[in-house]
């Protein structure tokens, strides 16, 4: 859901994620693991980590991910959350007080030294998408991974399949200057990876080998329509476009409030979102 994009050295990713998006993202840690939860888990249980592993989580964000897997690998397992943003970790290690085989560490996962073949399997819940050099970063990952090790993650198909993403920054456009055109296909971001045949490209040449790339399509949400709402106007594509926009916030608030109102039903506000699970051996 983030907007910013990253340079060759990943400056640009770590910056956003330690001042603009990481407190935000760190505040809305509930109702963002609600939506996401779901997409995660369906990941997860494409990776089917087993009792005793050991699991590098990939942009663990506030930890709702490496919690799970860390219940999952119980007992005897260890699970490693890495983030290169430092409040999303500090909330990471706020709930994780007092699980075993949990630990987390700040770190550019495309360049930081892990331990070679130290792990059996390799999880991402939407943290793979965002590297300046994605091939480098999979064969560094890669390389901390045993022979015949897994990978699994979940990303991104096209911004049109997303309305859980794009609809609520449609809704409020007729009230906002025009959108910059989108960036170049492959750029860092939330939809680097819409291309399926790009991410076999980049796990081939990384060293990855049995990729594949199923699609997984579910309604998701934040919770009823004011929980949905006040997420949207803080991340994602809305979220972005009223921090240039302040001053028409009221009207937008209304304009997508009527909008979200027709999806609302006894689990809140749920939209369409169409996602990659991917999944490959070392």
């Amino acid at each position: 859901m983030a907007e910013a994009t990253s340079d060759a050295t990943n400056t640009a990713q770590v910056e956003y994620w330690n001042t603009a998006a990481g407190p935000t993202w760190a505040e809305l840690q509930a109702p963002l693991d609600r939506q996401l939860a779901p997409l995660g888990r369906a990941a997860m249980d494409a990776l089917r980590p087993a009792a005793g592993e050991r699991i590098l989580d990939i942009g663990c964000g506030a930890g709702a991910t490496s919690l799970d897997l860390a219940r999952t690998v119980a007992p005897g397992g260890w699970v490693i959350g890495v983030d290169i943003s430092r409040p999303l970790l500090a909330a990471a290690r706020q709930r994780a007080a007092g699980v075993e085989g949990l630990s987390f560490v700040e770190a550019d996962a495309q360049s930081h030294t892990f331990a070679a073949e130290s792990f059996d399997a390799v999880f991402s819940r939407f943290g793979v998408m965002f590297f300046a050099d994605p091939t480098a970063a999979f064969a560094n990952i890669r390389r901390a991974v045993k022979p015949g090790g897994r990978l699994a993650f979940i990303c991104w198909r096209t911004p049109a399949e997303n309305p859980i993403m794009t609809l609520p920054a449609a809704a409020a456009q007729p009230f906002l200057p025009p959108p910059p055109p989108p960036p170049p296909a492959g750029t860092p971001g939330p939809f680097a990876f819409a291309d399926p045949d790009r991410v076999r490209a980049i796990l081939a040449d990384a060293g990855w080998t049995d990729a594949r790339v199923a699609p997984h399509d579910v309604k998701t949400g934040a919770g009823d329509l004011d929980a949905f709402l006040a997420l949207a106007l803080r991340v994602g594509p809305l979220g972005g476009l009223l921090r240039e926009n302040p001053d028409q916030r009221e009207v937008v608030i209304d304009a997508v409030r009527t909008t979200l109102k027709p999806h609302e039903g006894p689990q809140g506000i749920l939209l369409d979102s169409a996602t990659w699970i991917v999944t490959a051996r070392a």
